[in-house]
């Protein structure tokens, strides 16, 4: 086989001071949470939200596409998550 035998990704490890004049918004956001885990989980989330917006998997239109799936789908159906995948809306 492969000589080259892939190595097991190390974590990354981040700590960072973030002052509420350096971006209110994520500041607010952040601080509604305890110290700790649940302020973590919430920074991943942002980041990964973020992640998939800047890579247009996204559609960042104000809202209208929440509002378009609300309307159109029936709770718990699946083609709530297909729309995932699914090609970016146009405006």
């Amino acid at each position: 086989m492969n000589g080259n035998r892939q190595q097991d990704p190390r974590p990354v490890r981040l700590v960072f001071e973030l002052a509420r004049a350096d971006n209110p918004r994520l500041y607010d956001e952040l601080v509604r949470f305890p110290q700790g885990a649940k302020r973590v989980n919430r920074l991943r989330v942002l980041a990964y939200d973020g992640l998939l917006a800047q890579y247009g998997v996204f559609a960042l239109a104000g809202g209208v596409a929440s509002e378009r799936a609300r309307s159109e789908v029936a709770p718990g159906s699946a083609a709530v998550t297909n729309d995932v995948f699914a090609p970016g809306l146009a405006e």
